[in-house]
């Protein structure tokens, strides 16, 4: 029997990402060809078969921004910075605080924009001492995940520490479960760097990974973190299948100065890292920038990139 988890996992892969297979394409274009949509009498039966791949073409169906990106903007006004926001193309935000705005009000807002707010990001004690009050206003909202963003350093710095906040990821799992949503963990850097020596080194990341249940507990891949860090995500999504539910989708310079970058301008290779998101888990594509020098140049510029991307 399938599980409805299972079966939620891949209704919202399929609307995340855009595939048109070589069936697909044929049909389209022998019935454009047929009416004369497609200049220069190309038809459908003149395309060779090797030009084309069982997958011709994937792109992505939706793409979010983190409204952190947009913090400054946001102070100033949070609906005309969500309008702008909406007036670009994207369809998912992920909101880091709520500026004093009350969540009802904000939540008929993202509606009139057609927005909406899968996840949020907070620190621990809002799933912990002030759960309540976090879960009521994610559920106004309509949020899916609440995900913790950082936690103290101390706590990934032993492999002790490592395990009790592993066991308290899986508390908070729980009741975000109970509230009919999904706790996750956002990384950074820090959780790459090996704890446990002499006797043995481990990556911190690979500690939460395995002690954490995967019924309770996702994790946001940020994908600048980890290279930044020198690891290889894809190595992650065949060691730890399914666990990446989300990603956080930002560009690198590259060594030694990882200079944040609009996505496009730097040398993540996106392509292989997208061809590979139904190992990872990924359900929502989530575009930031920690220091963008205009905000709105600059998710103008990753949204068409990304738009655009084929993989």
């Amino acid at each position: 029997m399938v599980s409805p988890y299972t079966v939620a996992k891949f209704g919202s892969l399929s609307q995340s990402l855009v595939v048109t297979t070589r069936r697909d394409f044929l049909t389209t274009a022998a019935a454009a060809a047929a009416v004369g949509l497609m200049p220069g009498a190309v038809r459908a039966a003149q395309v060779p078969h090797s030009a084309l791949s069982d997958r011709l073409r994937t792109r992505l169906g939706r793409v979010g921004l983190q409204l952190y990106t947009a913090r400054s903007e946001m102070a100033k006004s949070v609906e005309a910075t969500l309008e702008k926001v909406a007036a670009i193309g994207y369809r998912d935000v992920e909101f880091a605080g709520y500026f004093d705005r009350d969540p009802g009000a904000l939540r008929a807002k993202l509606d009139s924009l057609a927005l909406t707010a899968p996840s949020c990001h907070v620190g621990m004690p809002q799933v912990e001492a002030q759960w309540a009050t976090t879960a009521a206003a994610a559920k106004a909202l309509g949020h899916q995940w609440v995900i913790v963003a950082s936690v103290p350093g101390k706590s990934l710095a032993s492999i002790e520490g490592l395990k009790d906040l592993a066991k308290r990821f899986n508390e908070a799992g729980a009741r975000c479960r109970d509230a009919g949503m999904r706790f996750a963990y956002h990384n950074h850097n820090a959780e790459f760097k090996p704890v446990g020596a002499p006797t043995g080194s481990v990556m911190p990341l690979d500690v939460l990974l395995g002690e954490t249940d995967p019924a309770l507990v996702d994790f946001e891949m940020d994908l600048y973190w980890i290279t930044n860090a020198g690891q290889d995500p894809l190595a992650y999504f065949k060691k730890y299948p399914g666990r990446f539910r989300l990603a956080h989708v930002k560009d690198s310079g590259g060594a030694p100065q990882h200079e944040m970058r609009d996505v496009g301008a730097g040398v993540i290779n996106w392509t292989a890292i997208f061809r590979e998101s139904k190992q990872a888990g990924f359900q929502h594509f989530i575009v930031e920038h920690d220091q963008p020098k205009d905000v709105f140049a600059s998710i103008t510029a990753s949204y068409r990139y990304l738009s655009t991307l084929e993989f």
